[in-house]
């Protein structure tokens, strides 16, 4: 009796243990696709360090875009930080006034915001976007450097 379900058990296991393997290889794989990525452009989620390194090179078509709301951009905020409140009515055509062929280092306070409008700006057809996983919390968490 026990036999009967032992074999599918194990199989069962067996496959998930694959999957799971496989997964892990697939998260490796993401990571080399996300560094190859970063180097040439599209739009993905990168660390607080990743972008504060995008942020600081001399091109010129790098933008720094915050978010977040005018009290919370005047709390603080990145250097050089340009702001759209995700909120206003038009954001989306506020989003479509810009640029599409700039760098963009994305961010907001703690990364749903800009997680969001990553979509929006990839349907507006922006290639080169940088989110900040973690936004302006991870940065300070990670000891860079914010306007206050």
């Amino acid at each position: 009796m026990v036999r009967r379900w032992f074999a599918p058990v194990v199989l069962a296991c067996a496959l998930v243990a694959a999957g799971c393997s496989s997964g892990d290889d697939a998260d490796s794989g993401a990571s080399a696709a996300s560094a190859d990525a970063e180097s040439a452009g599209g739009i993905r989620v990168v660390t607080p360090e990743e972008g504060a390194a995008l942020a600081a090179t001399e091109a010129d078509d790098v933008i720094v875009l915050d978010v977040r709301t005018p009290e919370e951009f005047e709390e603080a905020r990145l250097d050089g930080a340009i702001m759209i409140d995700f909120y206003d009515d038009d954001f989306a055509d506020q989003l479509a006034g810009l640029d599409r062929d700039a760098t963009y280092v994305l961010y907001c306070r703690s990364g749903n915001r800009s997680g969001q409008t990553t979509s929006i700006m990839a349907d507006l057809g922006f290639t080169d976007v940088a989110d900040v996983d973690g936004g302006i919390i991870a940065w300070q968490d990670a000891g860079l450097p914010i306007v206050p």
